[in-house]
């Protein structure tokens, strides 16, 4: 548990990239692993960011309450971990990790990117 506050730590104040704590994807990678069903994309936010407007078959694993536990199990899809702008779904994967599992990556970009590049968004939990 320190590491992972250590970690989540130097996530907060920048001093460890994201890229150092799993293999970024980008909104490419991310739409085309959706539409093949390759990936469990998981969503941080909390629940009423996600009801506004998320990625279509997302699940809400919501930062504030995040138990490693609740993740889909590392022998199923790859994790894929987002947020509205990456920084929250970076602590998640910090927090992840430090919990041994080595099978999450992470979209950086997140909402912000995936509504820019247009990607679909819908409403509701």
């Amino acid at each position: 548990m320190f590491r992972a506050a250590i970690v989540a730590l130097g996530l907060i104040a920048g001093w460890i990239s994201p890229a150092l704590c799993g293999q970024e994807l980008s909104y490419d990678q991310v739409r085309a692993a959706i539409i093949a069903n390759r990936i469990s994309l998981i969503d941080v936010r909390e629940p009423d960011e996600f009801a506004a407007g998320h990625v279509p078959g997302a699940i809400n694993l919501p930062l504030s309450a995040f138990k490693v536990e609740a993740l889909p199990p590392s022998s199923q899809r790859p994790v894929v971990l987002m947020c509205r702008s990456g920084h929250r779904a970076a602590q998640a994967l910090a927090i992840a990790q430090a919990a041994g599992r080595a099978d999450i990556d992470i979209y950086p970009g997140s909402m912000i990117d995936w509504k820019a590049a247009g990607g679909p968004v819908v409403a509701g939990p």
